[in-house]
């Protein structure tokens, strides 16, 4: 990935925003990008994609110690950020994707 991969990541979540949206009205995810992470001083972004509904959370960080993969964990709203992520390589980071762990985790 040629490009600043969190504006890939942000650019892919806003799309797959849009489609759950459009398609799943009762989901409305909340998306945010929070700089909290980095300016504690660790070398991460985070976006979060919640849902007020079920008050559940689907968090994505991408950690510059580890360049092309996505960490994400499935928590709820009032959780904080556990050490239990998983990862994915980015390149397998779609739209597609993200809309199906939306409707799964959110539905």
């Amino acid at each position: 990935m040629s490009e600043d991969p969190l504006k890939s990541l942000s650019d892919m979540v806003s799309d797959a925003h849009a489609s759950i949206q459009a398609a799943h009205e009762h989901i409305n995810p909340v998306v945010e990008v929070r700089r909290g992470m980095r300016n504690s001083g660790i070398p991460a972004d985070v976006i979060t994609i919640d849902c007020l509904r079920t008050r559940r959370r689907i968090t994505l960080i991408l950690h510059d110690e580890q360049p092309g993969v996505l960490l994400y964990q499935f928590i709820t709203i009032e959780e904080e950020v556990g050490d239990n992520f998983q990862g994915i390589a980015l390149g397998d980071v779609s739209v597609k994707k993200l809309c199906e762990w939306m409707v799964e985790y959110f539905g």
